[in-house]
């Protein structure tokens, strides 16, 4: 199994994708954490670097539950390429109807966030709404994940 959750800052994907992979009994890793301290002048950019950390953490292990913030088309289309079989589940957050337990566990305040290019229909994964409490989230991405059609969205 590898699953990558990726959303917006307030959809506090980390706390998500942990939840998830204590759920599903895998491992988790919050891809924040793969980005080097430093980079060497004219070694490879910052994104390659976590591209290659991302795919070499998939290969040690056999099932993962990834972290990461809101990836671009062509982003996942090269995790896809270096992680095969990966799954994505896209947290979608609706700003109008932020639950009140937002601040408990997700960041309080808004952040500047790029914009979202949701799942298409051709990509391995689902669209979950960021719409209830923790536990109910895991249990619907868990119910998509194992028996729902990718690409079907829950609401």
């Amino acid at each position: 199994m590898r699953i990558v959750v990726t959303g917006p800052a307030e959809a506090a994907t980390p706390l998500v994708a942990a939840a998830l992979a204590a759920h599903l009994r895998a491992r988790f890793l919050d891809t924040g954490e793969l980005y080097p301290a430093r980079v060497r002048p004219g070694g490879p950019p910052l994104g390659e670097i976590w591209l290659e950390a991302l795919a070499l953490a998939f290969t040690r292990e056999r099932s993962l539950v990834a972290s990461s913030g809101s990836l671009t088309r062509r982003r996942r289309d090269e995790i896809r390429a270096r992680v095969p079989g990966v799954v994505f589940v896209e947290l979608v957050v609706d700003e109008g109807a932020a639950p009140p337990r937002r601040s408990r566990w997700r960041r309080a305040k808004s952040v500047e966030r790029p914009a979202v290019e949701p799942l298409g229909g051709d990509e391995p994964g689902v669209r979950v709404a960021d719409d209830a409490d923790l536990a109910s989230i895991v249990d619907r991405i868990a119910q998509l994940l194992s028996g729902g059609v990718p690409g079907q969205s829950l609401r």
